[in-house]
């Protein structure tokens, strides 16, 4: 099978998948309370010790027991997102539209419960008129969801359903949330043939022994060329050496030495990333991305982009040198290329899908008609500000012209609190804030 597959077995196999079956979030009984912490390292104790008496009451074989930002800065994490989307909400769409919220792989629930207490709390207008809707793979996470949010908050719909076969599309302006998520999509694996720089897909198989091996064909599958085409189109350049790419005389000087590989290392490519933007491009025309996750990772294993491949044993993570492990126990996850994601989101959303092709999609107080937008975009200027996507004809910004929506930005995990975040209440008592200081290697596109 495609390397891709093979993950997506791995992990999310309903009968021996990782998150199906082995994987727990860390989840702590009552908020760390930061102001009584003397420094960050008192605060690194005071996780472990809820870390370690987690652990040993989830004591079980092949148990996997991981945390999350939005579980140790609970409910503060939470609240600095529903800051942003408040922000945006109210900028644009208030009071004319629904305050519609999609999130993928929610998890416990732990985000959706801290964005819709802070909604209601402090914006109890827009409560009225909120809907957030959680699209969730595994089967246990949406039970564990249901428990927590639909009495609390009966504006919740949990959709037990992979983002990958979403078909209803969604004609409203909504906010999609994917924190800590894209890291667990599967990649595919590639190599380039050094001497004529073609790639090749690779592929992973079992034999009757049940040792894994891998081996690598010219690419024929459609998802893996449409990526490399549309890299080709973004001048995003393989990672191959940019001499052995001006040279022929070069490239075949290097394979005839004596052990030279014929391959290149291997290249791991986001693949079902591309199909979520995809997704968002088709079903959900009106949206606003908001995406976090890891930007690099300490202890991959060989390759380019290549995933941390790694299991908890008694306690400890221990990571792996192979991608090519027993399935269902052992996480793999991968670092984003995050300014590459913003250049293929954007790219794939300047060519969305036509509104006649939204038979459902309804007349927004938004999308006027008192102004002639179907003579397209050129109609009140030429001029259109690098930051803007190419506006859509019949969907009007909140000025009301075609001007086209804002692309989105890259921030730090830092950059990106110190705009939402009530900082105050992730102070230690020196002056640090964990907030801001963990998760360097974590960055977000909104």
């Amino acid at each position: 099978m495609l390397v891709r597959d093979f993950i997506e077995d791995s992990l999310y196999n309903p009968h021996y998948g990782y998150f199906p079956k082995q994987a727990t979030i860390f989840t702590a009984r009552d908020p760390i309370k930061f102001h009584t912490m003397h420094d960050s390292v008192h605060f690194q104790e005071e996780v472990a010790s809820r870390y370690e008496l987690f652990e040993r009451d989830e004591d079980g074989p092949g148990r996997q027991i991981w945390h999350t930002p939005t579980e140790l800065f609970k409910p503060w994490y939470g609240r600095a997102i529903a800051q942003c989307l408040i922000s945006e909400y109210l900028l644009k769409y208030f009071p004319y539209e629904d305050f519609v919220i999609y999130e993928i792989g929610a998890g416990n629930g732990t985000l959706a419960r801290d964005i819709l207490d802070y909604v209601k709390d402090e914006y109890p207008e827009v409560y009225d008129r909120t809907r957030y809707n959680i699209i969730e793979i595994s089967g246990n996470m949406a039970k564990l969801q249901k428990e927590l949010l639909c009495d609390a908050h009966p504006c919740v719909n949990i959709t037990h359903r992979s983002i990958f076969q979403w078909n209803t599309k969604e004609p409203a302006p909504c906010f999609f949330v994917a924190m800590e998520v894209i890291d667990n999509f599967a990649h595919d694996m590639i190599r380039y043939d050094l001497r004529t720089l073609e790639p090749y897909q690779g592929l992973v198989t079992i034999d009757s022994n049940g040792d894994f091996s891998t081996y690598y064909t010219r690419v024929t599958d459609p998802l893996v060329s449409s990526f490399l085409a549309l890299r080709r189109r973004l001048g995003h350049p393989p990672p191959i050496s940019r001499l052995l790419k001006m040279s022929t005389t070069l490239r075949t000087i290097y394979t005839s030495l004596p052990l030279a590989p014929n391959l290149s290392a291997p290249e791991f490519i986001p693949t079902r990333l591309l199909s979520l933007l995809r997704t968002l491009r088709e079903y959900f025309p009106r949206h606003r991305l908001l995406l976090s996750d890891f930007s690099s990772l300490p202890d991959a294993i060989p390759g380019v982009c290549a995933p941390v491949v790694q299991t908890r044993i008694k306690g400890t993570s221990v990571a792996c040198e192979t991608l090519l492990v027993k399935q269902g126990y052992f996480d793999i996850f991968f670092p984003t290329d995050f300014n590459k994601l913003r250049d293929m989101y954007e790219h794939i959303l300047e060519e969305p899908a036509s509104l006649l092709s939204f038979p459902d999609s309804r007349v927004s107080p938004l999308s006027t008609s008192i102004s002639p937008l179907s003579a397209g975009a050129g109609f009140f200027s030429s001029y259109r500000p690098a930051n803007r996507r190419s506006p859509v004809d019949g969907m009007a910004s909140a000025s009301g012209l075609p001007v086209g929506e804002r692309r989105s930005g890259v921030f730090t995990h830092s950059e990106f609190m110190e705009t939402y975040a009530n900082l105050e209440k992730t102070q230690l008592k020196n002056g640090e804030n964990p907030l801001l200081e963990f998760y360097k290697n974590v960055k977000f596109l909104f």
